[in-house]
């Protein structure tokens, strides 16, 4: 039975969370410890330098990694403790995930795309929720194209569509404007930010852009797997 959360609840609960794996010259500590609290319908920004740990963080909220110590709670989740098909289901019903790449499937239309998620969850009116974040994001037109038939910016339009269609607890967007050009990448951001509001989605947006997440509530600075600053 899955644990619902209320608008009282934080939606990330992180406490000590480590990162360690091992190399050939010995243990690399990616994530040092950290201790991270984001509230239900908050935007946060993660900024920091390359390899200073973003990813895997944004990795284990995702229940893609697992931490080498700590509590990870998300949406209600104690994500330390579930079993892969647990974890599999988990991101199913409560993640919006969009990265850098699209990750579209190239054999589905764009409306196909979009309505994949809820197809797995058995929702009978898949496609005509699916249809209707195909609007908000402004590509009705183009729901019987796929994947190489659209540009970059429309394929990102559509991931981000099909991240939200579920209607997540929590949305992670990992540097999603990094394959675009700064116009179409405007786009998208805006759409990102006006639908996560308008659906009361919690954003967690990891960027190496100080402008674009002084755009968040709340800015986080992470440096060498630990975050330094908090805004």
């Amino acid at each position: 039975m899955r644990k619902s959360t209320t608008k009282r609840d934080p939606i990330v609960s992180l406490s000590d969370v480590h990162v360690k794996l091992a190399s050939r010259a010995g243990p690399v500590h990616i994530l040092r410890g950290i201790d991270l609290t984001i509230n239900a319908a908050e935007q946060v920004g993660l900024v920091g330098p390359s390899g200073a740990g973003k990813s895997t963080l944004m990795m284990i909220l995702a229940g893609m990694e697992q931490a080498s110590a700590g509590r990870v709670e998300v949406a209600g989740q104690k994500l330390h403790a579930m079993t892969a098909d647990g974890m599999a289901d988990f991101r199913r019903d409560h993640l919006g995930i969009v990265f850098q790449s699209f990750h579209l499937v190239p054999s589905m239309t764009a409306l196909e795309n979009i309505a994949l998620p809820l197809e797995l969850a058995e929702d009978p009116e898949a496609f005509a929720k699916a249809q209707s974040f195909l609007c908000d994001v402004g590509l009705a037109a183009r729901g019987d194209h796929y994947p190489a038939q659209l540009s970059g910016g429309e394929q990102q339009r559509v991931a981000l569509a099909r991240a939200l269609v579920s209607q997540p607890a929590l949305m992670l967007a990992d540097e999603p404007t990094g394959n675009l050009d700064q116009a179409t990448g405007q786009l998208v951001i805006d759409l990102l930010f006006s639908l996560t509001q308008k659906h009361g989605t919690t954003l967690f947006l990891i960027t190496h852009d100080e402008a674009l997440a002084a755009r968040c509530q709340r800015v986080l600075h992470m440096h060498d797997g630990l975050i330094t600053e908090q805004k």
